[in-house]
């Protein structure tokens, strides 16, 4: 049987039409898009088009996209390059328990330097309330960095409320958009934020390239140095081809986003009535309606999740025990400990993640293997402490 694949929020495979523009670039765009020659200038056209789709799909300037090598990269120039021009006396961040490792990691650097973080708590469902975000700036606050949806379960924060509750503080604003683009509507202007990320290859799009939208006034230090490139925010020669696939992958999301967020949100909760039909007391971790349209994350106590992944792919099933970009630790997810998830629940969640071109018939496959494989876990488990 063909393998179906439900770890869309790991990453996803390059869309066909991707494809055929990143080879036409490698084919026709060989120059440095830096160079004054012309292959060069061909190479800084095909650039400043990608741009400029980019911007535009974003409903920012152009001159407000800054192309990274990936998310993390983008989180890290947010946090770490607020943080570098940032005035005398402020050294303070806000953060969420729940964000990314590139969000969470940055913030913990920043810590080691002698900045002060408030890492604010959240409730079952993964949900930070405004009023805490707004109550934990002070006036030495310079950065509050709040993901917009959670990659391992799928929640929405309100980002749009947030904004709302630190507006005139003269705080910056950040946003991990990067599990957010290609599955709900994304507007960085409409969400009130100073800094958003996105990474391709969330969007069906290239792995290795991204970027981060800097609000226009908004100054930031490079991380990387170099020749200056990307309005001196981030130096090396620009990965044409990627970025012109991440601009391709990013048109063909947001066209289609209406309809396929919708074929997302009713398959998942297909999938979701089918789990809990079959397995009774399963455990929904994240936000039953509200959420991000493709993503469900549920524990199934007695069944661990390392061991759930193996079987179900043995069976031609891939899922994720938690977020691929950090993967492979026995110690139960950081997000799902953040939200009060019991240990017992955490090491026994899995994530399974959709794409538009999910089918029903996938949908049953999967939650027919998921229950057959608990129970012959369940039944283990029961013969070995009886």
């Amino acid at each position: 049987m063909e393998r179906v694949y439900l770890d869309y929020n790991a990453t996803t495979p390059l869309r066909p039409a991707v494809l055929e523009a990143m080879t036409r670039s490698l084919r026709d765009c060989g120059g440095n898009p830096s160079s004054v020659h012309a292959p060069g200038r061909e190479a800084r056209k095909a650039l400043d088009e990608a741009r400029q789709k980019v911007a535009s799909h974003l409903g920012a300037k152009s001159s407000e996209v800054v192309f990274t090598g990936s998310g993390s990269e983008a989180d890290n120039l947010a946090i770490l390059g607020a943080a570098a021009t940032r005035a005398p006396g402020k050294n303070h961040v806000v953060t969420v328990r729940t964000e990314h490792p590139a969000v969470r990691n940055a913030v913990r650097r920043l810590e080691r330097s002698g900045c002060k973080a408030t890492w604010l708590d959240v409730d079952r469902s993964g949900l930070v309330d405004p009023a805490a975000v707004r109550q934990a700036v002070r006036p030495e606050t310079f950065l509050v960095s709040v993901m917009m949806a959670n990659n391992e379960t799928g929640t929405m924060q309100p980002i749009r409320e947030i904004a709302d509750a630190i507006r005139g503080t003269g705080v910056l604003f950040h946003t991990d958009a990067v599990q957010a683009i290609g599955k709900v509507p994304v507007d960085p202007v409409a969400l009130g934020v100073d800094m958003l990320a996105g990474a391709a290859h969330k969007f069906f799009g290239p792995k290795g390239v991204g970027f981060l939208y800097v609000r226009e006034g908004i100054d930031l230090a490079p991380v990387i140095e170099g020749g200056g490139q990307e309005h001196g925010l981030r130096s090396g020669t620009e990965n044409v081809a990627g970025i012109v696939g991440m601009a391709a992958a990013l048109e063909i999301a947001v066209t289609n986003l209406p309809a396929w967020g919708a074929r997302m949100a009713a398959l998942r909760r297909e999938l979701l009535a089918r789990l809990r039909a079959a397995i009774p007391d399963l455990l929904l971790n994240g936000m039953a309606d509200g959420g991000l349209p493709n993503t469900l994350n549920v524990s199934i106590l007695g069944a661990p999740s390392d061991q759930m992944v193996i079987n179900l792919d043995l069976e031609g099933i891939s899922v994720s025990a938690g977020s691929a970009c950090h993967s492979g630790a026995i110690e139960p997810s950081a997000v799902l400990a953040a939200m009060g998830v019991p240990r017992e629940a955490a090491v026994s969640a899995v994530r399974l993640s959709l794409a538009p071109e999910t089918t029903e018939a996938e949908a049953v496959r999967a939650a027919e293997a998921i229950a057959r494989i608990a129970a012959r876990l369940r039944g283990l488990a029961s013969r070995v402490t009886s």
